[in-house]
């Protein structure tokens, strides 16, 4: 390719002629447009938005010049490389109409079985896919890799970007066995074909590390991640979109480990990235904000976490409209949100606006609406509407163990939630055995050391913690005690001392401590977990009126009912507001606080 200067310099000299209707001049405004675009995708340019805005104003004056001297088969080059910059850039809407403009001039110039065809329909396909139109997109893809087998043989790179993007298709649509048979088949065409350092393989691993992250296995996916970054640092300097990419997948695996502190840095260096390279209203940016406040989510750093996932969501509602599966990612996210901060009348409509999104584009048998139907049925559960929770909980269990088979971490979610439901109706025989069950496959997939979200994911501690509280209901206290404690010291290893799940532990052993007569002990631990909880949760979260409850009860017990009177009367007053007149925890502290008065006479 000729040098940039050296190309601006013959473009300078053409136009000077008078060269308006210079087919050559066309040709250098087209080549100097796939200049700027290699420069952007390659890491190899100055000013990334600046290279852009060049790109995308020579590919329109090639387009210009080549309609006007009827140069259709140049014509429908340029039209998909502008096309594949709106796209990248999540303009769908410009990048449509020159994807069949491009396959419509290739058909009737070329013939329907001619390599470009495929290119032409593996585009628009990626398009399609990038907006969620899985239908539209599989066939596409098919016609492209089907046309490129005939016509170039199985070892040709464009076999392995057909290959790559069948199996990304079928990643999102929950075929994962397919989708890595296909990566695999890609990876090995590329490194073959391409050799071992090239910035296709990278794209290849990190394809292959993401599917085995979705899948819970984490050990083969993060040697994959830390090859395709030092790979995209190598090749394309660490100032590349791809390169934050990689930075953003590798803290997401770290934040799904647990690994807080090393995930945070990796987000927030992701994000610089992309926003300085991107500009704020790209998918991509959308993306790594989404992943940022999802980490300030798990940490229960709500005030964080909550613009970062309205920003996003207002991104994606400007990209794509409403009708789109990251739309129903941030809807989801932000009912998890409120959910969480006991929200609940602000979470209900926006999980089922994101669930009527997700089948819609996606069909009923996809992740995502697994994951749906378990948080709408957590929140019928904090509801107290446990008749509605059970058959939601049930349907996202067997669509779980249908697309990943027994051993995984969003079945052991699905177990565990179960589990708790029959507990709190108190079914014990049917919930101890799904205990058993979660403790059993959470310590094989996630270890010892592996922290989670009690209320969202699976946590080993919150494993030990349900299993103890069921033993400690059945009077079990000597099994009981030191799960609770094998918990609390896991969580303040992993989480440190002041963090909310601690809290939840130290409540569940003043509780404990409190069925055995051990009241000195109760209420020093209820103490902490109630100051703790205050700290992270605020005064008027139902986890604070909880513990408000719980101490209240140890002092109505020692018959110190002047100390125990305020805080039941603070903790129904919380419950009302945040959960309603009629919930059953609001109906249980309203009864201790009239059985207290009685007694009080």
């Amino acid at each position: 390719m000729i040098p940039l200067a050296d190309l601006k310099a013959l473009i300078q000299q053409t136009e000077a002629k008078g060269g308006s209707q210079d087919p050559g001049l066309a040709n250098l405004y087209a080549q100097l447009g796939q200049l700027y675009q290699s420069r952007l995708e390659n890491g190899e340019f100055e000013d990334y938005q600046h290279e852009l805005a060049l790109a995308v104003e020579y590919f329109h004056k090639a387009v210009d010049l080549q309609r006007r001297l009827g140069l259709d088969i140049d014509l429908a080059t340029t039209l998909n490389h502008l096309a594949e910059l709106y796209r990248t850039q999540g303009r769908y809407d410009q990048a449509e109409p020159l994807y069949l403009q491009a396959l419509d001039i290739r058909k009737r110039n070329l013939g329907e079985n001619h390599p470009d065809v495929a290119t032409s329909l593996n585009n628009l396909a990626r398009l399609y896919h990038s907006q969620g139109q899985y239908p539209q997109a599989e066939p596409l893809y098919l016609q492209a890799l089907d046309l490129r087998q005939r016509n170039l043989g199985e070892n040709h790179p464009d076999i392995a970007i057909s290959l790559n993007d069948i199996a990304a298709l079928y990643f999102f649509q929950g075929r994962y066995e397919e989708a890595e048979s296909l990566y695999l088949q890609a990876l090995d065409i590329r490194k073959r074909s391409l050799g071992e350092n090239h910035p296709d393989v990278a794209t290849s691993l990190n394809n292959l590390a993401l599917l085995y992250f979705l899948l819970g296995r984490y050990d083969q996916a993060k040697p994959l991640y830390l090859q395709a970054l030092e790979l995209r640092k190598r090749l394309l300097g660490r100032n590349h979109p791809d390169v934050a990419t990689s930075l953003n997948n590798l803290a997401e695996l770290y934040r799904t480990q647990g690994h807080y502190t090393q995930a945070e840095p990796l987000y927030l260096q992701a994000l610089e990235v992309m926003r300085r390279l991107l500009g704020d209203e790209h998918p991509d940016v959308a993306t790594n904000m989404n992943n940022l406040a999802a980490l300030y989510f798990f940490q229960e750093r709500y005030d964080e976490a909550e613009p970062l996932y309205l920003q996003a969501w207002e991104i994606r509602k400007r990209l794509f409209g409403n009708n789109h599966p990251d739309v129903a990612q941030s809807l989801n996210n932000l009912a998890g949100l409120y959910f969480s901060q006991g929200r609940q009348g602000e979470a209900e409509p926006l999980y089922r606006q994101a669930l009527e999104i997700w089948q819609r584009l996606l069909g009923d048998t996809h992740p995502d609406i697994a994951t749906n139907l378990n948080n709408l049925a957590l929140l019928h559960h904090s509801q107290g509407h446990y008749e509605e929770a059970e058959p939601l909980y049930r349907q996202a269990l067997d669509l779980r163990k249908r697309l990943f088979g027994a051993n995984h971490p969003d079945v052991v979610t699905s177990l565990n939630n179960l589990a708790l439901l029959y507990h709190y109706q108190g079914r014990y025989e049917q919930a101890e055995p799904l205990y058993v069950e979660v403790l059993d496959v959470g310590r094989q997939l996630l270890g010892e050391e592996h922290p989670d979200v009690l209320t969202s994911l699976n946590n080993l501690a919150a494993l030990y913690k349900n299993l103890a509280e069921l033993y400690s209901t059945q009077g079990r206290y000597d099994e009981a005690e030191p799960l609770y404690l094998q918990a609390l010291e896991l969580r303040k290893r992993l989480l440190g001392d002041e963090h909310p799940d601690v809290a939840q532990n130290l409540n569940n052993l003043a509780i404990l401590y409190f069925f055995q007569g051990r009241h000195d002990k109760a209420k020093e631990f209820y103490s902490q977990a109630w100051e703790l909880g205050k700290r992270w949760l605020g005064d008027e979260h139902p986890d604070v009126a909880q513990n408000l409850n719980n101490l209240a009860g140890l002092y109505s017990s020692q018959g110190e009912y002047e100390l125990a009177e305020p805080l039941y009367v603070q903790a129904l007053a919380i419950c009302e507001e945040r959960l309603g007149a009629n919930h059953p925890t609001t109906a249980t502290i309203r009864k201790n606080l009239d059985d207290l008065r009685a007694a009080m006479g």
